[in-house]
């Protein structure tokens, strides 16, 4: 198990190294990097969230206990950490990154090490676990940037303008909308939604590379910490308390502890740079989970799994 983490971990960390360098080095226009940023939110990540929730292969899976105990867990510590806002000196476009960075999860990370464990099996929970957890996490942020975004308050007109014209919840909703009415993708559209997802994954790392301040790493210590203890501690214990109360074992509880338990993804930095976050406070912080997820992870999902296997 932890082999397979390591494994999946490990190209993230080089494609983030990778950015750093060619920003550094000038291999690329300065002004590349906005124009990346904006095709992977406007056309690459909704690709590849229509695609995986419109494809996804559920059978044999315990769907709505899953997908119950990662809502429920997801919501509860979003709730905590909005909670917190006041005791952290962090302005309020830091903040919105620290609640990413909280409740956001790597997908590629999540798949790889799901069929890494359980084989075929793991696809089918990895499935499940995108199609609770991506909708529900790009809801809260986006509530969440309309509250404490750079743009300032927004009134609830322009929230739920916000979410209704937000690339990324449309295209959950439509990839859902695809999963449950049966209709799927046509034939000629499947192949390039797909496509156009895969390339989400390495430009956005790359894009979160470049935007690497080592200058301001002394400030980010306390929202990366704050960000870290609640992505690899207090969102597994609320999976865990999940588990037991919606009566989720077995592999598909290990499944869900795993997912909740993911560094955040390359699609937070994406989305504090088009909606008003601290981006370059993002960029640390998908950095440094990456890289603290290669001793979190493992430990988290061992002893998570050991008391799941207890119980």
């Amino acid at each position: 198990m932890i082999a397979t983490l390591l494994l999946a971990l490990a190209p993230i960390a080089l494609l983030i190294a990778i950015g750093a360098w060619l920003r550094r080095s000038h291999f690329l226009a300065e002004s590349f990097w906005p124009q990346a940023e904006r095709l992977g939110y406007y056309v690459l990540l909704p690709s590849l969230f229509l695609h995986g929730l419109a494809t996804a292969r559920l059978d044999g899976v315990p769907i709505w206990a899953m997908v119950a105990t990662l809502v429920c867990s997801t919501v509860v510590v979003a709730a905590i950490l909005v909670g917190m806002r006041h005791r952290l000196a962090v302005d309020n476009p830091a903040f919105t990154s620290v609640f990413q960075g909280g409740v956001r999860f790597n997908n590629y990370v999540g798949v790889s090490a799901a069929a890494g464990i359980f084989g075929a099996q793991g696809i089918a929970l990895a499935a499940v676990a995108n199609a609770a957890i991506v909708p529900t996490v790009n809801v809260l942020c986006v509530l969440v940037f309309a509250r404490y975004g750079s743009q300032g308050r927004l009134s609830p007109k322009r929230v739920a303008w916000q979410l209704a014209m937000n690339p990324l919840v449309v295209a959950c909703v439509a990839g859902i909308a695809l999963q449950v009415s049966g209709i799927g993708l046509p034939l000629m559209i499947e192949p390039v939604l797909k496509a156009l997802g895969q390339a989400s994954l390495p430009l956005g790392l790359l894009c979160v590379g470049a935007a690497l301040e080592f200058s301001a790493a002394k400030k980010w210590l306390g929202p990366v910490g704050v960000s870290s203890a609640v992505k690899f501690g207090l969102m597994p214990l609320a999976t865990l308390g999940a588990c037991h109360a919606f009566g989720l074992s077995g592999p598909a509880a290990i499944a869900a502890l795993l997912f909740q338990t993911l560094p955040t993804a390359s699609s937070s930095y994406i989305m504090a740079r088009q909606l008003g976050g601290d981006a370059p406070l993002m960029a640390g912080i998908v950095a440094a989970q990456t890289l603290l997820a290669a001793i979190a992870l493992p430990l988290s999902a061992l002893g998570l799994a050991g008391v799941m296997n207890g119980v």
